[in-house]
C-alpha cells in the first residue's frame, strides 16, 4: 500500500504539470520511436537479403568478367572471359551439377512498333533454365536447335512484356534488339528484384550464338554460372575456379584478377554488412536522443525540487522519511520514461505501418523493440532520476519550511 501511495503521489505531481511532463518525456518518445523503426527496417532488410539470396540461388557460383570485389553489373569493357573458359571449368572442376555461360549487355534498346524500352539482354544456352530455375509461363524455352542455328528468337521478361505489348499476347510477334529482328517464343516467369536490387523481369533472353554473333557482335562472354552438387564444397570449388582462371589468363600476384567470383554467401555478407553499419549508426543516434532526453528530464526534475521545497519540508515535518521522498521523485522519473516509452513505441509502430505502405522495402515488426524500450526506459529513468531524488531527500525539513 505504501508503494501504491508513493506512486499515486508521483503520478499526481506529473499530471499537475502536463506541459513540463511532456518536455521531460520528449527525448524518450523520439528515441524509442526511432529505435522501433530502425529495428523493424533492419529485420526487413534481413528478410530482403534472404529473398535475394534465394533468387540468386543458394547453390550457385558466378564467375563474372571484370575485376574488383563489388556486386555486378560488371565491367563491360573486359573481354577476357570466353566460351573456352566455360568448357575448362566444366571439364576440370569436380562436383558441379551445371555450368552454363552467358553473354550479356546491361543496356540495349528493345522496340516493337512505336513502343520502346531499355532492357538487359542475355545470351544463354538451354542449361541456363535449370541453372537459374527460371522457366517460361507461356511458349517455349531456349533449345539446342536455337543455339545450333543462331535462331532469331527470344524470351522476354514480364516487365518487357508490359512495356512493349501491354495486354497483348506477344508469342510469335516480332521485336527488335538494336535493329535485329527477333520472334518472341516465350514469356519468362516473374522473378522480382535481382541480387543487386535491379529488376530481374526487365530481361530479353536469346540463344547465346544469336546474342554473340547477330546482336552484340562479340567473341567473349560476361559470366559463367555454376551450380554445385554439394553446398558444403562451394568455398573450395570457388577457390579452384579462381586458380584455374588465373592460370588460363596468366595472372600472377600482384596483378589484379580480371574476373570476380560471387556466391550467395558473398551477396548476403555485403548486404548485411551495409545494413548493419547503417543500423549501428542510427541506433547510436537513437541512444543519443535518449541520453539527451534523460539530461533534460534530470534538469527539469531539479528545478521541480526547488519549486516544491515547501511541500518536501512539510512532508518531512509530518513524518515522511528520506527514503519516502527519494522514492517519490524516483517514481516520477521512472513514470516519465515509462510513459514516454509507451508513446514512443506506439508512434514507432505507426511509422512502420506507413513505411510498409509507401516503400518497397519490407518492414518487419517484432517484440524486440518493445523489450529494448522497457530496458532503456528503466535505465534512463533510474540513472537520471537518482540525482534529483537524492537532492529532494537530503533537504532539511526546518530549512525547507523556512
Amino acid at each position: 500500500m505504501r508503494l501504491l501511495r508513493i506512486a499515486r503521489e508521483g503520478f499526481g505531481a506529473l499530471f499537475a504539470h502536463r506541459l513540463r511532463t511532456f518536455f521531460m518525456m520528449a527525448g524518450t518518445i523520439v528515441g524509442i520511436a526511432a529505435l522501433t523503426v530502425i529495428m523493424a527496417m533492419g529485420k526487413g532488410t534481413e528478410k530482403m537479403v534472404m529473398k535475394r539470396v534465394n533468387t540468386f540461388g543458394p547453390r550457385a557460383i558466378m564467375l563474372i568478367a571484370g575485376g574488383g570485389k563489388d556486386l555486378p553489373p560488371p565491367d563491360m569493357s573486359v573481354t577476357t572471359l570466353t566460351l573456352q573458359d566455360a568448357e575448362a571449368v566444366r571439364e576440370q572442376i569436380a562436383g558441379l551439377e551445371t555450368v552454363t555461360p552467358m553473354a550479356w549487355n546491361f543496356r540495349m534498346s528493345a522496340t516493337r512498333d512505336a513502343n520502346q524500352t531499355s532492357s538487359v539482354v542475355w545470351g544463354v544456352e538451354p542449361s541456363w533454365h535449370a541453372a537459374w530455375n527460371w522457366y517460361t509461363v507461356a511458349g517455349e524455352e531456349i533449345l539446342d536447335d536455337d543455339v545450333a542455328t543462331m535462331a532469331r528468337v527470344c524470351l522476354i521478361g514480364q516487365t518487357v512484356k508490359r512495356e512493349l505489348f501491354g495486354g497483348e499476347d506477344p508469342i510469335g510477334q516480332r521485336i527488335y534488339i538494336n535493329t535485329v529482328s527477333l520472334f518472341v517464343k516465350g514469356i519468362l516467369e516473374r522473378r522480382g528484384a535481382s541480387p543487386e536490387g535491379g529488376d530481374f523481369d526487365n530481361r530479353v533472353i536469346l540463344p547465346i550464338t544469336t546474342a554473340m554473333r547477330r546482336v552484340m557482335n562479340v567473341d567473349h562472354i560476361g559470366a559463367i554460372r555454376m551450380i554445385t552438387e554439394d553446398p558444403s564444397l562451394m568455398s573450395k570449388q570457388a577457390e579452384q575456379v579462381r586458380a584455374l582462371m588465373r592460370e588460363r589468363h596468366h595472372i600472377t600476384p600482384p596483378r589484379e584478377d580480371d574476373f570476380r567470383i560471387i556466391t550467395a554467401m558473398v551477396i548476403a555478407q555485403l548486404a548485411r554488412g551495409a545494413s548493419r553499419t547503417l543500423s549501428a549508426l542510427l541506433i547510436a543516434l537513437a541512444a543519443l536522443s535518449l541520453i539527451v532526453g534523460g539530461i533534460v528530464m534530470m534538469n527539469i526534475l531539479l528545478i521541480s525540487v526547488s519549486e516544491r521545497t515547501k511541500e518536501i519540508g512539510l512532508r518531512r515535518a509530518v513524518g515522511a522519511a528520506q527514503k519516502d521522498v527519494f522514492a517519490q521523485f524516483l517514481t516520477e522519473s521512472l513514470a516519465v520514461t515509462f510513459v514516454g516509452m509507451l508513446l514512443g513505441s506506439g508512434i514507432g509502430f505507426g511509422v512502420c505501418q506507413v513505411l510498409a505502405q509507401v516503400q518497397s522495402r519490407p518492414v518487419v515488426l517484432s517484440w524486440q523493440p518493445f523489450a529494448l524500450g522497457v530496458a532503456f526506459a528503466l535505465l534512463v529513468g533510474t540513472f537520471f532520476g537518482v540525482q534529483p531524488a537524492r537532492k529532494a531527500a537530503k533537504l532539511h525539513p526546518v530549512e525547507a519550511l523556512r
